[in-house]
């Protein structure tokens, strides 16, 4: 499967601007190269204008799902849609929708790890839906948003669910960069699967964005990275045999005694 991964300098408070760079964007990438799934960052719409949300985030998706699901059908690609600000009735939260090929909406998630150290408790909503793979063209894919690759519950919960790529979808501070790159190669090796991230680049109200979106594959080799902190596309090929071959060689999940580990679920 080809990837095509928008490291984007998300023009913060602007949903209108937003949705036209990724338009031409996405016409750019079909129009110069071989794509099946494209992938974008986190909170694309609104970028961290937190106390803008009440003015400017979506309410229900109205906004987002149509103008994602056009683009899947209208350029046959697969669209997992990074994440925006999203109203619903009880409060505004952090969603991501996933798009086949026919432009039809398969999976949305709501990012369950809200970010202390940037105020998203104050201003968001928690998911409280558990993480669920989804499949485009016949790929078992799960995905997270930003915080939550702090927390290896949820992408052990996906890879025993059976995900051979989990993308994470973010808008990583470049203050913490080395914790954006060594816990991708962590999750990668931990759960033998592809690690799929789409970072942004930029700055806003004063925090600069990590960039360096890269991919990881099942043995923890970085396959391709972006450069730090600049707007960038990256494509990329991967291989799903080095899933099974990974999960062969080193057989971890058949090696689990779950009901010998202390405290949490036994099964994430």
């Amino acid at each position: 499967m080809n990837f095509s991964i928008y490291q984007m300098d998300v023009i913060v408070a602007n949903p209108d601007q937003n949705r036209h760079k990724i338009a031409n964007w996405v016409k750019k990438q079909i129009n110069h190269k071989q794509v099946d799934t494209i992938v974008l960052p986190e909170m694309w719409n609104t970028g961290y204008a937190l106390d803008q949300l009440e003015e400017l985030a979506d309410d229900e998706g109205r906004q987002t799902i149509p103008f994602l699901s056009e683009l899947a059908e209208k350029y046959n690609v697969n669209i997992i849609g990074g994440s925006v600000a999203n109203r619903k009735k009880d409060g505004i939260f952090n969603s991501s929708f996933v798009f086949n090929r026919c432009g039809e909406l398969i999976y949305q998630y709501d990012k369950i790890h809200l970010v202390p150290m940037l105020d998203e408790p104050k201003y968001l909503q928690g998911g409280n839906v558990k993480a669920e793979i989804f499949q485009l063209d016949g790929i078992k894919i799960g995905l997270i948003i930003c915080y939550d690759l702090r927390f290896p519950e949820i992408t052990r919960s996906l890879a025993l669910q059976g995900a051979e790529v989990i993308c994470v979808l973010a808008q990583w501070p470049a203050s913490r960069k080395e914790h954006w790159i060594y816990l991708q190669h962590a999750r990668a090796i931990e759960n033998q699967c592809f690690i799929i991230s789409a970072n942004s680049s930029g700055t806003c109200n004063g925090t600069a964005f990590a960039g360096e979106s890269m991919v990881i594959d099942p043995s923890g080799k970085l396959v391709t990275k972006g450069p730090a902190e600049q707007e960038t596309t990256i494509n990329t090929m991967i291989n799903l045999n080095k899933v099974a071959e990974t999960r062969q060689a080193i057989p971890i999940f058949s090696s689990r005694v779950p009901h010998l580990y202390g405290g949490g679920n036994s099964d994430a």
